[in-house]
């Protein structure tokens, strides 16, 4: 699946993914490698830090490619467990040379105060990585896109979230 993207610089931050062919809506772009454990965070430096990601249960160093998907308030992808494997999803079509993005917040339970760097029309200014810090418009637009394991660790709030808006 890694021949479909390519790791070059980005005018986001630093380096991103790009796509060298369309993808359509749905398609699997990348799968995750979830194999790099993280026992004790405060050993790794920060470069390491930055690229961990957060599964409810685990912490895991990304690796490359995906250490390198950079964050957009308007996303192409998302990242969905399908029979135990993490994988970028694209969320829209997305053309060839595109860089791949995601809502950092999305599956995102801790909260960071990072400058917004994407450029998108509704960009938020700030990358929190805490999804119940969103705009509740919001939240409810990525419920369909949230990790089995995090509507698992989040029942009540997504719940209450949910009945919240059934009210209104």
């Amino acid at each position: 699946m890694t021949k479909n993207i390519l790791v070059e610089q980005s005018k986001i931050q630093g380096k991103g993914v790009f796509t060298v062919k369309d993808f359509k809506r749905g398609d699997i772009i990348l799968d995750i490698d979830d194999t790099r454990v993280v026992k004790d965070f405060s050993q790794l430096s920060k470069q390491d830090q930055d690229h961990c990601d957060y599964l409810g249960d685990k912490t895991v160093l990304m690796q490359s490619p995906e250490k390198y998907i950079n964050h957009s308030c308007d996303p192409n992808t998302y990242v969905k467990t399908i029979k135990g494997i993490r994988r970028v999803i694209a969320l829209r079509n997305i053309r060839k040379g595109e860089e791949i993005t995601y809502d950092y917040a999305i599956n995102g339970y801790y909260e960071s105060q990072d400058p917004c760097h994407c450029g998108a029309k509704n960009c938020r200014r700030v990358i929190n990585c805490d999804f119940f810090q969103l705009p509740k418009q919001l939240q409810l637009k990525y419920l369909p896109y949230l990790d089995d394991w995090f509507t698992q660790k989040f029942t009540d709030k997504i719940q209450k979230l949910t009945h919240e808006h059934l009210l209104n």
